[in-house]
């Protein structure tokens, strides 16, 4: 095909060339400061500049030279343009994700459909631009990476319209995940409870930052052991939106995670004795990050206190913030030498009594305290890792069977007052 490009600019029609022109320069811009502000290089952010350039334009190209020369070219026309445009909308603008989990319950419920705005907190460069579309790690079906490694950029994230704040509601990569780069690692979505420069502290299942008891969602939920004379109706259960519970023939009483209005509702049913809070006291609990429990007995409901680095923070090193910060220091940060030897830090076989943070961190939290894998257990979410900001539910699917196997139809399980419901 013969290149003539200012024969073949005269074919756009004014609109398409006006965003080529706008989409150009904001494309350079992006080159600039992954070249200017990033370890990227020239040459990588060369590539990812040029990549997009020829991109849109051999799209323009087939539009007003090919498509109307051969079959189906409308059909190609379209499924190249929805490509393209869902590529920039899902990577700079918003993506939808699904509440897969219970983690987030009340707040958000399995089955969720979500708005999540790459803006808010500033869009991520794709750090592994090469993917295939719609495919977040692995190819459907045949298996396999959905990426190449074979061009990589480093993190660098565009300016937002506000900062991470308390409370907010995250999505981000699960930076326990080592099998794959950043920006495909697993998505997670927890509420920051703690943001970079803050310390924390869990006191039997109460959050403190900063020394001042944190606010509790309104729709969080709980474990709760629940003492009854009789068995409790399922139906009526589901009536007062409790979803998750198990009766536990030793303790001759029901386990419930509950709301703060589920335990009020509990409360007036017949035959209910007693609710008693379920709170861990520390104890040997391994999984408890930093897992050191010889020398930091913390469990879920009663941890820290633990300060969140901020980017610049010089940390003092001993014999438990070496641990506290080991993956900060070496995964995250890239200290790949990083060692713990007898009480001691070492980078390169030199010992270290303190280290300046690069990044922001951050303490994520499940709303659903005691069914939420989150940074009690994995520790700190780089800024690096953070995908954006979750902003409402577009819908609400019941999952099927959920309710002791009681089974409904797809129209019945859609939960129409949860739909463009705001997170909060």
């Amino acid at each position: 095909m013969k290149i003539n490009l200012k024969e073949d600019w005269k074919l756009l029609s004014k609109r398409a060339a006006i965003f080529y022109v706008a989409f150009s320069v904001i494309n350079l811009i992006t080159f600039l400061l992954l070249f200017s502000q990033t370890d990227a290089g020239f040459l990588s952010s060369f590539i990812y500049f040029l990549f997009w350039q020829v991109a849109i334009w051999v799209y323009y190209m087939f539009r007003y030279k090919r498509r109307n020369k051969m079959n189906g070219g409308e059909w190609i026309d379209a499924a190249m343009f929805a490509v393209i445009a869902a590529t920039l909308i899902r990577t700079f603008f918003i993506e939808a994700y699904q509440i897969p989990t219970s983690s987030m319950e009340k707040s958000l419920l399995r089955g969720d459909f979500l708005f999540v705005s790459k803006m808010n907190y500033g869009a991520r460069v794709p750090m592994t631009p090469i993917s295939f579309p719609f495919v977040h790690q692995e190819l459907p079906i045949i298996g396999g990476k959905a990426y190449s490694e074979a061009l990589k950029l480093p993190f660098y994230r565009l300016p937002g319209f506000q900062k991470i704040k308390n409370n907010d509601v995250v999505v981000f990569n699960y930076p326990g995940e080592d099998d794959f780069p950043v920006d495909k690692k697993t998505n997670y979505i927890k509420r920051c409870i703690a943001i970079a420069g803050d310390s924390l502290s869990i006191e039997d299942g109460k959050v403190y930052v900063n020394n001042k008891l944190a606010d509790v969602a309104v729709h969080g939920q709980t474990s709760y052991r629940v003492n009854t004379t009789n068995v409790l109706d399922r139906r009526t259960l589901e009536k007062i939106d409790i979803s998750e519970y198990g009766y536990n023939q030793y303790l001759a009483g029901y386990e419930m995670w509950m709301t703060r209005y589920n335990e009020e509702e509990v409360a007036k049913l017949p035959g209910v004795i007693e609710i008693l809070p379920g709170i861990d006291k520390k104890g040997n609990y391994p999984e408890i990050f930093p897992h050191i429990p010889e020398q930091l007995p913390w469990s879920r409901d009663n941890y820290g206190s633990i300060y969140v680095p901020k980017r610049g923070d010089v940390l003092n090193l001993d014999s438990k913030t070496i641990w506290i910060y080991k993956d900060l220091i070496k995964k995250y940060e890239g200290n790949e030498s990083y060692t713990i030897d007898n009480g001691k830090a070492y980078i390169d076989g030199q010992e270290i009594r303190e280290y300046q943070v690069q990044m922001n961190y951050y303490f994520m939290m499940g709303d659903n305290r005691h069914r939420s894998a989150d940074s009690r257990y994995w520790g700190f979410v780089p800024e690096d890792h953070v995908v954006g900001k979750a902003l409402f539910i577009w819908m609400s699917i019941e999952q099927d069977g959920i309710y002791g196997g009681r089974h409904k139809n797809i129209f019945s399980r859609i939960r129409w007052s949860r739909l463009f419901n705001r997170i909060h």
